[in-house]
């Protein structure tokens, strides 16, 4: 179990939560793990499927302390609140938020800062850790470009100009993407980024990786009690999770396209589990999706400094510290939403 600010995650999927007078118990086959006092909770999330006692549900719902419940993977299941005392403040701060057009582009550009300044320090690790391998120099004048990307962002007056800059500090980036490949280049060759279908190996891998990151950003929004499909930067439509859309955009770099370049360079995959339709587009198949998953959850479990909390965090649990500062920032307890920075 680990506890972050006002939050306890317990992250045991074999974990049950009991009440012990005012305090929290987590057992694990009938063995005791640790406790804590209620009073210090605003929240409590369980990656686990042996859930609570009814008598802490009562507890935490007494003192309005919302109970959330995922899978060991990440999903959604369900969220506990009890009577609606806080979070329809939230959600009506979020929605008034996203109203607000100096709110919503302020919070807006934290997110785009947050990805191009983590995807220029891929790039700089890369230079530092491979440089006799890549083409430094052309990895260099990437970041220096991305770089210089980040004033224009900080100093955009609309979320036309922010969308502007970002696709080319996008485009910067993934132009020396092929770089970082190391192994295996025939049969991850990169040309570029794309999409809705994916045309290579190395692209079908990244979409259903910012697939699976994109719903474990939504369910840890979900936790916290925000709505997901309410964006700043990303504009509402039925069905899509705007608002995990825009938090992506901080973790893309470190935690998907580092994610999928480890595989590669480590010859953790191969070209054999993809095909390729009559129309172009490259499939992955059920054994490399299988392979994925495993080596996602691994990659969850590692633990970082995160720059914000300056506390040891597993990559698992950063989507979920992110919407816990974006929800404090709503409610006002921050000067302004602390976007994930990675060095």
């Amino acid at each position: 179990m680990k506890k972050l600010l006002n939050t306890l995650y317990v992250t045991s999927e074999n974990s049950y939560l009991g009440l012990d007078g005012e305090n929290i118990v987590i057992y694990e086959d009938d063995k005791e793990l640790g406790r804590l006092p209620l009073h210090n909770l605003e929240s409590i999330v369980s990656f686990g499927y042996r859930g609570v006692s009814p008598a802490l549900m009562g507890a935490c719902s007494d003192r309005n302390i919302a109970l959330c419940f995922l899978t060991a993977q990440g999903k959604f299941l369900a969220r506990v609140t009890g009577k609606t005392k806080g979070n329809i403040v939230l959600r009506e701060q979020q929605y008034n938020s996203c109203m607000d057009s100096e709110i919503s582009l302020e919070i807006a550009k934290n997110c785009i800062l947050g990805k191009v300044y983590n995807a220029r320090w891929v790039l700089e690790r890369a230079v530092r850790d491979h440089g006799m391998q890549i083409d430094a120099e052309r990895v260099k004048t990437a970041s220096m470009n991305l770089k210089n990307s980040l004033k224009l962002i900080q100093n955009c007056e609309s979320k036309e100009q922010l969308r502007g800059f970002e696709g080319e500090a996008a485009s910067v980036y993934f132009g020396v993407f092929d770089e970082l490949i190391l192994q295996q280049k025939k049969d991850f060759k990169f040309e570029g980024r794309n999409k809705r279908p994916p045309m290579d190996n190395m692209n079908a891998m990244l979409s259903f990786v910012y697939t699976l990151l994109t719903n474990n950003i939504a369910a840890a929004l979900e936790g916290v009690g925000l709505d997901p499909y309410m964006g700043y930067l990303h504009t509402e439509r039925p069905g899509r999770a705007s608002l995990a859309l825009d938090m992506i955009e901080e973790l893309r770099a470190v935690m998907a396209d580092r994610f999928v370049l480890s595989l590669v360079n480590k010859k953790i995959v191969n070209g054999k589990n993809f095909t390729r339709k009559e129309n172009g587009a490259v499939l992955m198949d059920d054994e490399l999706r299988k392979k994925l998953l495993t080596e996602w959850q691994n990659k969850k479990k590692e633990t970082i400094m995160h720059p914000y909390l300056n506390e040891k965090v597993e990559w698992g649990m950063v989507p979920h510290v992110q919407a816990m500062l974006l929800a404090r920032y709503l409610r006002g307890d921050l000067d302004s939403y602390p976007v994930f920075l990675w060095k």
